[in-house]
């Protein structure tokens, strides 16, 4: 059997399909509400009425929305950005840098993001909204535009499944956060929200300048993936062998390593929580159950 295809390093499809009816478990995601005049939120689909922005142009983006007066003024492609404000859309952002692409328990840490993503996004389009997706690793990102119901979620689902074989077959190179986020904030309307998974290795990826602007645009939560071997990791030398088959040797000094990435985050005001890829799905549930969205 091929060793990507092992449970817990490969992403199965099934398997995120199937997490629909285990966040049944969680409570509902309210729909956003607006300023708009009466005391209910109306489901009404539709693309809307009125552009809410302009932004750049992004691969997936509808070419009938490019505007064509900032696209000439600019020189560069820009897109209106029109939505039904009483729509609630969520952008899943699924870390699969090689960085990601490792663990000693249960699953990859990118797996463990990828089933917490799946489990937000099911809740989402329950509670009627839309869901987009962004995953990015060492490659070209994979962008899913913001859809509803079940056949939004499906397509997230096959967009991150093929985002993680091109990650697991792909380079070492290691891109950074601050990139992605970059691109979130362009795809996105203000207001969105935005699930951010990854492990935040390193002060690299603690941008606090790429976070809170986000953040400000966008209200941001990170679920932060660790595994229990970095959080806790016993003392000496470890060889690894790297992707163009050489190998080198890391010593570590033992005893607690994690770092208080968290509690920054939530100084910054962002919303976030950790939890480690060996959590099952439904461990995830009860802790992915105390966010309020």
């Amino acid at each position: 059997m091929n060793a990507l295809a092992q449970a817990g390093v490969g992403l199965d499809a099934g398997g995120l399909l199937g997490l629909r009816h285990l966040s049944r478990r969680m409570p509902a995601l309210p729909l956003t509400v607006n300023a708009l005049p009466g005391g209910m939120v109306n489901r009404r689909r539709g693309r809307g009425l009125e552009a809410a922005d302009i932004r750049a142009f992004v691969p997936g983006d509808d070419v009938r929305l490019i505007d064509r007066n900032v696209t000439a003024r600019t020189g560069n492609l820009h897109v209106r950005n029109v939505h039904d404000e009483r729509d609630q859309t969520a952008l899943l952002m699924a870390d699969f840098r090689p960085s990601m692409l490792w663990g000693t328990r249960r699953a990859l840490r990118s797996v463990a993001a990828a089933e917490a993503l799946a489990l937000i996004g099911w809740r989402v389009v329950a509670a009627g909204g839309r869901v987009a997706l962004l995953a990015f690793g060492a490659g070209e990102p994979v962008i899913v535009p913001p859809r509803g119901r079940d056949r939004g979620m499906v397509a997230v689902i096959g967009g991150m499944v093929r985002a993680h074989g091109e990650a697991l077959a792909g380079a070492s190179h290691e891109p950074p956060l601050s990139g992605a986020l970059l691109l979130a904030r362009r795809m996105m309307p203000r207001g969105a929200a935005v699930w951010l998974a990854s492990a935040l290795d390193g002060d690299a990826d603690m941008d606090e300048e790429s976070l809170r602007g986000l953040n400000h645009r966008c209200p941001l939560t990170v679920l932060r993936v660790r595994d229990a071997f970095e959080v806790d990791a016993p003392g000496g030398a470890y060889p690894f062998r790297l992707a163009d088959g050489s190998g080198r040797i890391v010593r570590l000094p033992g005893g607690h390593l994690d770092n208080d990435a968290v509690a920054r985050l939530h100084d910054w005001g962002i919303a976030a929580l950790s939890f480690d890829a060996a959590d099952a799905p439904e461990e995830m549930v009860a802790r992915l159950g105390g966010l309020h969205v």
